[in-house]
């Protein structure tokens, strides 16, 4: 017995080290093949296929090395148009932008379904809520279970080869149940869902309902409709000096600054036509590029993380 109890000890002893190295968790940049504490920055384009001054300036921005990801808005009228950008050029890292809001004042958009589909997702004249509070106020979750499903059927449809999944206005946030579906949508589809951990509406409670081994963003970036105390290229600036290692994500919002942007987006400065504009030109400026090389950061896709965790 004496025996049996010191070989018991020792097997403990020899494999309790294994068992726990094989539990450490191991980082995102080492699995991708970067040091352990570097700096990953995906610099991201919301809202493609919004319009076609948003889908020139993203294209270029795409061509001119300015972003290296972006998403598209399919139920928006110039989806089609970046979507057969993509189609011809599959090594775009392009994800599907779940829109369940329509903001502008003007130019509105529903859903991919028939109305009589999503009602609960549509205001009284048939179009999406124009903010996110509405929509959490009204909206069925497996009316957005649907949505976001025909939303991402539609993009394949159309020949584009999604990356990753993330919300128009943070929507699949709005309620627990919403956020459900979006973890649901990601394993359908198997791709990543954006959770961004330093953003307001995710709570602990949507946190806890992630499964082991989804990537989440350590931090996100983008110019908030605050004060504006410094330039356009400075206030990025500050952003990408602070940079801390893990994944971080760089939201911008590219466009030309002409009359059909400045029609769209009337009476909302807020991510507006020059606001659209000064992205671009801050995204494709040489100086913003060595800023990045000069702070150590790599530049990291979603189809690369997409393709280790399926």
């Amino acid at each position: 017995m004496k025996n049996l109890k010191q070989i018991i000890i020792l097997f403990l002893l020899i494999t309790y080290p294994l068992f726990m190295n094989a539990q450490k968790k191991e980082s995102l940049a080492t699995r991708l093949g970067y040091p352990e504490n570097a700096k990953l920055l995906i610099i991201h384009a919301d809202d493609l296929g919004l319009c076609h001054a948003e889908n020139l300036a993203s294209i270029s921005a795409f061509e001119k090395k300015g972003i290296n990801s972006g998403s598209i808005m399919v139920p928006c009228p110039w989806f089609s148009e970046f979507a057969d950008y993509a189609k011809t050029h599959q090594q775009l890292d392009v994800g599907v932008h779940l829109t369940l809001t329509s903001e502008w004042k003007y130019y509105r958009w529903g859903g991919v379904l028939p109305s009589n589909e999503i009602p609960s997702l549509l205001d009284k004249d048939g179009y999406f809520y124009s903010s996110v509070e509405k929509l959490a106020k009204n909206a069925d979750f497996r009316e957005v279970e649907k949505e976001i499903n025909a939303q991402i059927d539609r993009a394949v449809a159309f020949g584009v080869n999604p990356t990753h999944l993330d919300p128009h206005m943070g929507c699949m946030a709005a309620t627990t149940d919403i956020f459900k579906e979006y973890i649901k949508a990601g394993k359908k589809y198997k791709l990543p869902i954006v959770i961004p951990l330093n953003y307001e509406r995710i709570t602990p409670e949507m946190i806890d309902l992630l499964e082991p081994g989804c990537i989440t963003v350590d931090r996100f970036y983008m110019i908030l409709p605050d004060s504006f105390q410094t330039s356009w290229f400075d206030r990025y600036k500050q952003m990408i000096e602070d940079i801390k290692p893990g994944l971080n994500e760089l939201i911008v919002h590219p466009s030309l600054n002409n009359e059909e942007m400045q029609g769209i987006t009337i009476g909302h400065p807020n991510y507006g036509a020059v606001w659209r504009q000064n992205d671009y030109n801050t995204m494709v400026n040489d100086e913003f590029k060595k800023l990045i090389r000069k702070n150590n950061i790599y530049l990291i896709t979603w189809k690369e993380i997409q393709s280790l965790i399926y």
